[in-house]
């Protein structure tokens, strides 16, 4: 039977679904169907590991195994190389960046976990990185790896110790980074990973403001192809962070402008993806009609399962009606703003989905950003598939009610007599 998390998104999908066959909707407080019946009547395929994971895997675990030989010559040409080229996972994650997360993996892996086990890392394993750099002092791949694991630490200090002195650490690490970071220059240099770093520090500023924009627009410029980028400018661009609610509209129509002959409107979704799904008041100010023709863009332009369910979690998930929306009374603008997006779930299961990646589906019940502990990656794979067969089948409740499968294919949904 489904979990606790699981019942309630089942719950919420049910109250907002609009039944196709004049039938009323069964009150929330029904028994939930049972989760092997359902997952039966759903023949979707569920990668356990995805072509993404595999991607990021043997990128992270490129750059860890090299830095643990002490190879950085060959690391850093590999960084550099994989920003030349734009080389990315089919996602769209950066392969520069993940290589420099490996390289720097252990260090920050290690400080973490003295950190959280309430003890003051040593500081051996950054000495090693900056005797690297001493060595390399002209190579900005090298500055980058270091640079990132300053920032990385200072996050763990900003995680693990909220008092004054983590504090002063967090700005520590920071301050370190931004200096290791100053001889170098992501636009003349044509690199991505290190305009994306410069973009990391913004967190550190008291009053970053009109910075956010134009370095982030930097970064999306030199790297037009990422969502990775788009998404994080949208974050940083929220009312609690460093911008406000019609910053984050003019940026978004601005980065569409600029990279409609990649995107067409995708990006003005990309720029929203995150900041929506961080805080539904941000559905005040958005405009619906162009949101919904990015993500129809954003799944034309690409075949990649990972994209299609990343949206499809995206809408059934983090675009479901919650309890805080319900305490804070949303305008009505921004609930029928929410209720469309929800309901795209629709035409992107029909048209886009065949292949269910469960751990997207995890995340998406997880805000972005947040990183509290997390069961085992089994316990994830699970939960994932769970929540999306519940929000498939609730979708498409009268489909099955009249006896029939629902199947997936590369040629989009289609219903199949049951036996």
């Amino acid at each position: 039977m489904p979990g606790p998390l699981a019942t309630r998104l089942l719950t919420i999908l049910s109250r907002s679904r609009k039944p196709d066959t004049g039938r009323p909707p069964q009150p929330p407080g029904d028994a939930a169907p049972d989760f092997e019946q359902l997952s039966r009547r759903i023949l979707l395929p569920s990668l356990q590991v995805s072509d993404e994971e595999l991607a990021r895997a043997a990128h992270q675990d490129r750059g860890q195994r090299l830095a643990r030989q002490e190879m950085w010559p060959e690391i850093c040409a590999e960084i550099r190389a994989a920003d030349t080229t734009r080389l990315a996972t089919p996602g769209g994650e950066s392969a520069a960046m993940l290589l420099a997360y490996g390289a720097r993996g252990d260090v920050v892996a290690v400080a973490e976990d003295t950190l959280h086990g309430g003890d003051t890392p040593t500081p051996d394993g950054l000495a090693a990185l900056e005797d690297a750099l001493d060595d390399h002092p002209h190579d900005y791949a090298c500055a980058l790896v270091v640079a990132m694991a300053h920032v990385d630490i200072g996050w763990a200090w900003h995680t693990a110790r909220q008092t004054p002195a983590g504090k002063r650490r967090f700005h520590h690490h920071f301050d370190r980074a931004a200096d290791i970071l100053a001889p170098f220059s992501g636009v003349e240099l044509d690199a991505p990973s290190l305009a994306a770093a410069q973009c990391a520090l913004l967190a550190a500023e008291d009053r970053p403001g009109i910075r956010v924009a134009d370095d982030f627009e930097d970064l999306i410029d030199l790297d037009p192809k990422s969502p990775r980028h788009m998404r994080a400018l949208g974050q940083n661009l929220l009312p609690g962070r460093f911008g406000s609610l019609d910053a984050l509209e003019l940026q978004a129509r601005r980065t569409a402008a600029r990279t409609g002959d990649i995107w067409g409107a995708g990006a003005y979704a990309w720029v929203y993806f995150d900041a929506l799904a961080s805080d539904h008041a941000a559905l005040t100010g958005l405009d619906t009609d162009f949101f919904i023709e990015g993500l129809k863009d954003i799944l034309s332009h690409t075949s990649e399962q990972h994209v299609a369910n990343l949206i499809a979690a995206f809408c059934a998930v983090s675009m479901a009606p919650t309890a805080t929306d319900e305490a804070r009374q949303l305008p009505a603008a921004a609930e029928a703003a929410r209720a469309r997006l929800h309901d795209c779930l629709g035409w992107v299961l029909k048209d886009h989905l065949h292949e269910l990646h469960p751990l997207l589906w995890s995340q998406a019940l997880l805000s972005p950003g947040l990183t509290p502990p997390l069961p085992s990656r089994r316990a994830l794979v699970n939960k994932g598939r769970h929540t999306a067969l519940l929000a498939i089948a609730t979708r498409f409740a009268d489909d099955i009610e009249d006896g029939y499968n629902i199947a997936f294919s590369p040629k989009g949904m289609y219903r199949l007599p049951g036996a």
